[in-house]
């Protein structure tokens, strides 16, 4: 596989062409970004640490039938995913209040939310990625209303798996993103999932293991995703 031209350069990810026009390199790098750009910083090793995560995280959706867009990670720093056309809309589980549901309705951070919450986000930086519903995205046309309740199923599958996962190895998954694409007439998981996009915490302690770390400025952001990693058995030596 070819690696070619940059296509485009996120936050903390970069995409590249390939020599078949179906697939792309997803490149993570060491950039760490929090409240829309404002607080920037490279922190060493956070690219491998994810792409590692990422990987791990999305073969075992994809063992659980959950379809993704990943195809195979290449090296430290590069996946191979599908070419997608990206759906601008986030999809996000609340299991434990915390972050913006706080801030938004005076909930108690830690607050267990029985059942879990679901909400959707317009992704657009300039915008502060606003809260949004399904008349939004049908009256603008961001996706179909298919292509939407087939992304609230998969965000509600992925949240059955990866909630006794992480549980079963001594943490909370707190809330997490998603996002979703299209791919030949499929809707398929996207982007990544890695502790820069959702919040997890320590069972027993409550101690923060995620992106937090860096918004709140706790320090050990790298280490503790590499602790969150090696939980579940991986090896970032």
């Amino acid at each position: 596989m070819e690696k070619r031209e940059l296509l485009v350069k996120g936050k903390a990810k970069s995409m590249y062409a390939t020599d078949d026009p179906g697939c792309v390199v997803m490149h993570f790098r060491d950039d760490t970004s929090a409240f829309d750009g404002k607080k920037v910083e490279q922190l060493e090793r956070k690219g491998r640490v994810n792409n590692i995560f990422n990987a791990f995280i999305m073969e075992t959706l994809a063992a659980a039938g959950i379809p993704t867009h990943f195809v195979k990670r290449i090296d430290d720093r590069d996946s191979l995913v599908r070419r997608m056309t990206m759906i601008p809309v986030e999809c996000v589980v609340r299991n434990i209040a915390a972050g913006s549901i706080c801030r938004r309705l005076g909930i108690a951070e830690g607050t267990v939310l029985e059942p879990q919450t679901f909400e959707l986000f317009y992704k657009n930086d300039a915008l502060g990625d606003p809260m949004i519903n399904e008349s939004h995205i049908a009256a603008f046309k961001w996706a179909s209303l298919e292509d939407v309740a087939t992304a609230r199923e998969l965000t509600f599958k992925v949240n059955d798996v990866l909630k006794k996962l992480f549980l079963d190895h001594g943490m909370l998954l707190v809330d997490y993103k998603l996002e979703f694409g299209n791919c030949d007439g499929h809707v398929l998981l996207g982007d990544e999932f890695t502790p820069d996009g959702c919040r997890i915490w320590d069972a027993e302690t409550r101690e923060k293991l995620d992106k937090d770390r860096f918004r709140q400025s706790l320090g050990n952001v790298v280490e503790s995703y590499e602790l969150v990693g090696r939980r579940l058995g991986l090896n970032f030596d």
